[in-house]
């Protein structure tokens, strides 16, 4: 008992630290992504912190499980610097046992994390776009990006070369208006005041000092051009909707995984009726008795009787793609739930899986540095997120089923994870990885490491 513990504890410290270094990381990637939306916006310092602390939630569920091999690394990988390692295989303990400590600890981050996926990061991902969407509100010009056009309003193109976001205030405009399809509507202003109306239903833009372009799209020789001192226009602001309490219009990344299988069967229920229908429409067309009165040459002509024959077969051609294509989607839909279903559990077991993946690698590196156990955790970091980023694109596709999406990437490092313990059971190896050291600043490269390349 004594040894677990003893592992356990050469673990714990490497794991609270890398949990607290790779949240700062993704910290920093945040502010520095939204920096520019978020900060001297005039938007209240305490909505910026809750902003932070909503998004805290993806990233606890991806931190932990990268933490685990990380401090795994460190902590065999240091024991194995020291001859701790073979001291302990001497003694008769074998690597099994070094492993219940890390192994325990492992499956009860899994339970943690399955609770967190399931009632804690829902609600943190539903709370943070109702957030955005309510910055969106009051402050609408968040959503415009300098000299790109905005295209979130229907039927209007915005294209503003320069912003001062605390005013609500767009330089130098052009908007294209595409509400009528028979005219080209083109607007140009030096300033424009963007705002909703105060029951939030529509997005006003007061313009000043610009022109407004009319042409027909039909006769290229009609054209008109108006100036203007002061203009207004007056959008629709559907997609600025904002609903904070209405929890119907949940996405599957706001839902816990019961919440996702009752929507799975309500769409698999709902789509076994439209299958219905759909084989109903089609005995009414081929076996139904309104065929034969369409179909009688001698009373109204052979041609009319054929003309009437092609249209019912386009009718049924139509119902055919119709009834696929909405198929096709409503499976979609459910694949994609299935995915985020088979995520919830697939990423938490990955803490398991590293840890008997970071054991035989740390033995084996002989090497206990945060810079080493870094960048042999980057190259593993890169391929289960390929494999999983890769695996849940497929499964939205149909190409393959979200359990394979989902699980592919814990199967792979599995079965490394295996080769490499029956390796470090059978023979002493030693693994040379400090070409990855070249991709570490030096600041974040154990003092071990230098030692051992000074000595």
């Amino acid at each position: 008992m004594i040894v677990p513990l003893y592992i356990l504890r050469n673990l714990l410290i490497p794991f609270f630290f890398s949990c607290f270094s790779l949240i700062s990381i993704f910290i920093l990637q945040f502010l520095m992504r939204f920096a520019d939306q978020l900060v001297g916006k005039g938007l209240d310092t305490l909505v910026i912190i809750q902003l932070i602390g909503y998004n805290l939630a993806w990233m606890v569920v991806l931190v932990v499980p990268m933490s685990v091999l990380v401090a795994t690394l460190m902590a065999f990988g240091g024991m194995s610097q020291n001859n701790e390692v073979t001291i302990l295989k001497a003694a008769g303990v074998s690597i099994n046992r070094m492993l219940t400590g890390p192994a325990i600890f492992a499956s009860l981050l899994i339970i943690f994390l399955i609770y967190f996926n399931n009632n804690i990061l829902p609600d943190a991902n539903h709370k943070t776009k109702n957030l955005t969407w309510e910055i969106s509100q009051q402050k609408p010009v968040l959503s415009i990006v300098p000299n790109v056009f905005m295209m979130d309003i229907t039927n209007y193109a915005i294209l503003a070369r320069d912003i001062e976001r605390d005013k609500n205030l767009l330089l130098n405009l052009t908007i294209y208006d595409y509400n009528n399809p028979v005219k080209i509507n083109i607007v140009t202003a030096k300033k424009g005041y963007l705002y909703f109306t105060p029951d939030k239903s529509k997005l006003v833009m007061d313009l000043e000092e610009g022109e407004i372009h009319e042409s027909n799209s039909g006769e290229s020789v009609l054209y008109r051009k108006l100036k203007f001192t002061n203009h207004r226009i007056l959008m629709n602001a559907d997609r600025f909707s904002f609903q904070s309490i209405d929890d119907g219009h949940r996405s599957e990344r706001e839902l816990s995984a019961a919440d996702l299988h009752k929507r799975v069967d309500s769409m698999r229920t709902n789509n076994a009726g439209y299958d219905t229908d759909y084989d109903n429409q089609i005995q009414k067309y081929f076996f139904g008795d309104s065929l034969a009165p369409d179909y009688n040459p001698p009373s109204i002509g052979t041609e009319i009787a054929y003309a009437r024959t092609i249209n019912r077969v386009k009718d049924i051609r139509n119902v055919v793609i119709s009834a696929a294509m909405r198929s096709a989607y409503v499976e979609s839909e459910i694949n994609s739930y299935l995915v985020e279903i088979h995520k919830k559990y697939s990423i938490p077991v990955a803490c398991l899986i590293f840890v008997l993946l970071g054991a035989p690698l740390g033995v084996m590196t002989r090497k206990g540095g945060f810079g080493m156990a870094a960048s042999i955790s980057l190259f593993f970091f890169l391929i289960y997120w390929a494999f999983l980023i890769g695996g849940e694109k497929l499964a939205d596709r149909n190409i393959v089923t979200p359990f394979w999406g989902m699980w592919t990437a814990n199967f792979v490092l599995l079965a490394a994870a295996v080769y490499l313990l029956y390796r470090s059971r059978r023979e002493s190896l030693t693994l040379d990885f400090s070409f990855f050291k070249r991709f570490v600043p030096k600041s974040m490269r154990g003092e071990g490491e230098d030692n051992s390349e000074n000595s």
